[in-house]
């Protein structure tokens, strides 16, 4: 749930939940068949020439999404980074989130890129704060509005745009 729940776009199939959680198909499918029952994902059906995929996506509209974002935002501590280290940092025009928790894993760094007039030290000063209370290490790219484009997080996989 956490990957579908922290980038909405995101689509995910059996196999490839089974090789990122380390657990069997089985597992997997037990649990995207509870989810599906519950309406809280969708499913995508992608024909190719050799197989049928099926891939889930979280359904954006049901009556719980927004709460159940909000759990996961908060198991993640995505809720106190957008809190607490880029509501105050001057003037932002893009946060991105990037890395495995835009694939959905939960893992030990933040990694966002910041495009804006940041104020640097205030920066370093709620990085300080913030990395206790989510237990994981904040890693940040600054970019001024002049330097960055598109182009640069073109060769970025995954992430997710938190601002913009």
């Amino acid at each position: 749930m956490t990957k579908l729940f922290l980038n909405p776009a995101a689509k995910v199939y059996l196999r490839g939940l089974e090789r990122d959680l380390g657990v069997s198909s089985n597992t997997v499918r037990l649990e995207l068949n509870k989810l599906y029952e519950l309406r809280l994902i969708q499913l995508h059906d992608a024909k190719t020439d050799i197989s049928k995929i099926k891939h889930y996506s979280v359904n954006a509209n049901h009556p719980l999404y927004d709460s159940m974002r909000g759990v996961i935002l908060n198991f993640v501590g995505l809720d106190k980074i957008m809190e607490q280290v880029i509501a105050n940092l001057g003037n932002l025009q893009k946060v991105y989130l990037t890395g495995d928790l835009a694939k959905g894993k939960n893992c030990k760094f933040v990694d966002l890129v910041l495009v804006g007039n940041v104020d640097k030290h205030y920066l370093n000063q709620l990085i300080e704060k913030v990395e206790p209370l989510i237990a994981k290490k904040i890693r940040v790219g600054i970019f001024n509005p002049t330097e960055f484009s598109e182009d640069i997080m073109s060769d970025i996989e995954y992430k997710l745009e938190l601002l913009g």
